[in-house]
């Protein structure tokens, strides 16, 4: 296979190749594997436990591939502490999740017994916005269901999977059930032919693939796709506490996030103010130029998203669109860029208010009635999650009954980046399949078993006579 090249996101050269691997021979091996793996969850633990401590001791390699897959070092840090948290929480969960069931049945002399069994191989298709730690969201609760994991990395972001391998290497066990590969689209279609479940984060369109190939080979198919997370701020809210929410949940990691808010919807009678508000503290951020610590806004990733970013402006200044601060995408020593930016004077007919944008921009759009902002809010083909915020929880969740998302913030913002108790499923076309948060986050990865057990020699009443 040909190698393949990767561009760096801060200068725009060609600095790191991919070479796909002999995918039959990967799994093959992790399938001989697994069984013996999935014997025994207290080894599972320990071995995960012993990879929490591999990681701290490659921490400093694995953070320098991770800022030059992304060219940002503050998200890299909280994508490393993030997984090395869910690491302690998984391994603390699993011995309750994972319990065997036995219990009596309607029937007196009818005893159930319930039993789980691991998918024996599943893949990871993860994207580029969080390498790391949307690699391991769902490997982690994987590995401790039993499963032996195969993870494909975006091709756009693929240069920490060498310093992560170092860290399987010093867990023999591990080593044996999980490795991550690099390869681009070509990879990913492939693996699906060769697993027995699926998780794929990234776009609706390569998603739809994803789930018809998986559909194909009759396994099943989690999906985590686009959004388009709409915000509503009623005229009760805390203008302070919203803007400065709203503010972060739409522009961290530079808006490069599925959980992203993208639209915002205002009572007309606090428009303006907070506006002003969200505009003054959006011109406090800096680039994160020409250092990583320059500032908090980081470059865009992908190359491609600058074009998208760039469109989506541009037609909406076209149809009117007032920009409040910032307003283009520019290009800086080879990386693309862009300063928050705040739009006013937006509507329905414009592309940022409809499409997926993946960048720092933050269309306001005022309301004259909440009818009006919840059917704004619906008004799109996606439903991952959204924000509200009101003067009270109870006026707040009043309106967030009413919006088709999975996860609805609560006077915060793009909560589920942080919180992964709560289970939820995509609305529409952000996702399908079960929830990658709470209990069912591990649950997903395994087949249930039930043992139907006569407990007495007895006839059935139901047999012939």
């Amino acid at each position: 296979m040909s190698s393949i090249p990767v561009r760096n996101p801060r200068t725009g050269e060609i600095d790191y190749w991919i070479t796909p691997p002999k995918l039959s021979e990967e799994c093959d091996r992790l399938r001989m594997a697994q069984p013996v793996w999935a014997e025994s969850l207290e080894q599972r633990i320990s071995a995960l436990q012993q990879w929490q401590q591999a990681i701290q001791t490659h921490r400093e390699a694995l953070l320098t591939a991770l800022v030059a897959d992304t060219g940002r070092f503050g998200v890299s840090v909280l994508e490393i502490d993030s997984v090395l948290s869910s690491l302690d929480r998984w391994c603390k969960l699993a011995p309750e999740l994972l319990q065997e069931i036995e219990k009596p049945t309607a029937i007196p002399f009818i005893h159930l017994k319930q039993d789980s069994v691991p998918y024996p191989l599943v893949g990871v298709i993860s994207p580029w916005n969080f390498p790391f730690l949307l690699a391991m969201i769902d490997t982690i609760p994987a590995l401790l269901a039993g499963c032996a994991v195969i993870v494909k990395p975006s091709e756009i972001a693929p240069r920490f999977i060498q310093p992560l391998l170092k860290t399987l290497d010093e867990v023999p066990k591990l080593r044996e059930i999980f490795t991550v590969i690099e390869g681009a689209g070509e990879t990913g279609a492939a693996l699906i032919e060769q697993v027995d479940l699926v998780c794929f984060t990234g776009s609706v369109k390569t998603g739809r693939i994803v789930a018809e190939a998986a559909a194909k080979q009759f396994i099943p198919a989690f999906l985590e796709l686009g959004g388009k997370d709409p915000a509503i701020v009623l005229k009760s809210a805390d203008l302070d506490l919203a803007t400065s929410a709203i503010l972060w949940g739409s522009v961290v990691n530079t808006g490069q996030s599925c959980l992203s808010i993208e639209r915002i919807y205002v009572d007309q009678s606090i428009a303006e103010p907070f506006t002003e508000q969200l505009v003054s503290k959006a011109k406090q951020l800096k680039l994160a130029y020409p250092t990583v610590n320059s500032g908090e806004i980081g470059p865009m990733i992908a190359e491609r998203q600058a074009a998208i970013i760039s469109d989506q402006l541009q037609d909406a200044i076209d149809k009117g669109a007032i920009v409040q601060c910032g307003g283009k995408v520019e290009n800086l020593a080879g990386g693309w860029w862009c300063y928050p930016t705040v739009l006013t004077n937006v509507d329905h007919s414009m592309k940022i208010m409809t499409e997926e944008t993946f960048g720092a921009i933050m269309p306001i759009m005022p309301f004259t009635t909440v009818e009006e902002a919840v059917q704004l809010a619906n008004d799109t083909i996606y439903g991952l999650s959204a924000a509200v915020f009101a003067g009270s929880e109870t006026e707040a969740l009043s309106v967030g009954d009413r919006i088709q998302a999975g996860a609805i913030s609560i006077n915060d913002a793009a909560l589920t980046a942080l919180i992964h108790e709560g289970e939820k499923n995509a609305f529409n076309y952000s996702g399908m399949g079960g929830s990658r948060m709470g209990s069912a986050a591990l649950k997903r990865f395994m087949r249930k078993k039930a043992y139907l057990i006569k407990t007495k020699p007895v006839t059935d009443p139901w047999w012939f006579q």
